[in-house]
């Protein structure tokens, strides 16, 4: 064990798929550990093996099912100078997978928190989706429930970010269907299956011809990547969005003779359109604060 007051927190990422993409640190780290937290052990040992490294140390399970009652065990060992790496199945701990709870635990007690940067399903799909990459969000998982599921799509429906999402093969026609139905059906968007595997596949095409497409049965791990909304147009822009709009370039420091010129030049309208939308805004007390 290592000699330190306290230890160290130490969040490996893996491959997501062909082990060769292991970053060169992660062999290094597994080996000089005290203990390593393993999302699936099995998985873990194959792993290894593919690495040809032979960790000494102390191995646990640490998956959703047993992360809040293992966390305090972890903190404990950490507390006690121990060097703990946590590894998921694919890609970076705590993204999507275990780990969140033990990262908050020990920045709370001020236990050191570091990474070996390894592949990432989010960044990947992304980079090869062929879809807008300077602006993106990713929303994870999406709710099983049908319901929960169109709700949680519609929050983003206008958001003018690629967005990015995990989902499971046997739920994938059904996700895509919703995002059809919350998105619009022409919307572009990508399906990437068993990135960096024998069998990848990068699937592309407007929403409904991919719920088609995944009707017909989908296999492996799946990432989803999805085109922003359109910029809106003359016809889309209503006196709030041109109100809001002015208020923002005010708020960076413009004058308001100067904010509605620009707005009215975007969005193609006449300056006294949005000058009066502004006007009504004041008067009725909706103007956002600050404007």
């Amino acid at each position: 064990m290592t000699t330190s007051a306290v230890g160290v927190l130490v969040l490996a990422g893996t491959p997501i798929g062909d082990p060769a993409d292991a970053p060169p640190r992660l062999s290094a780290e597994l080996l000089a550990a005290d203990v390593i937290a393993a999302e699936d052990t099995r998985r873990f040992r194959r792993l290894t093996h593919a690495l040809d490294v032979h960790p000494t140390a102390r191995v646990v399970s640490y998956f959703e099912g047993n992360e809040s009652g293992r966390t305090p065990e972890l903190v404990e060992a950490l507390e006690g100078g121990a060097r703990v790496v946590l590894v998921t199945d694919a890609g970076m701990p705590s993204v999507s997978d275990p780990g969140y709870r033990l990262v908050a635990a020990a920045v709370e007690r001020d236990i050191k928190v570091t990474a070996v940067p390894g592949p990432s399903a989010v960044l990947t799909a992304l980079a090869v989706s062929g879809l807008p990459v300077d602006r993106f969000c990713f929303e994870g998982f999406l709710p099983r429930k049908a319901g929960e599921r169109l709700s949680r799509l519609r929050e983003v429906a206008a958001d003018r970010r690629t967005l990015v999402y995990f989902e499971a093969p046997h739920r994938i026609d059904d996700t895509l269907a919703a995002m059809a139905q919350a998105f619009g059906e022409e919307r572009r968007a990508a399906v990437c299956r068993e990135l960096t595997k024998t069998y990848e596949e990068v699937k592309r095409g407007p929403l409904k011809a991919l719920a088609l497409w995944a009707a017909e049965g989908v296999r492996g791990e799946i990432t989803v990547v999805v085109e922003g909304a359109p910029e809106p147009g003359p016809a889309d822009l209503d006196p709030a969005e041109l109100v809001r709009r002015v208020a923002a370039r005010e708020e960076a420091g413009e004058r308001r003779k100067e904010a509605i010129a620009a707005v009215a030049a975007e969005a193609g309208l006449p300056k006294r359109e949005v000058f009066d939308a502004v006007v009504a805004a004041k008067r009725t007390g909706e103007l956002p604060p600050g404007a």
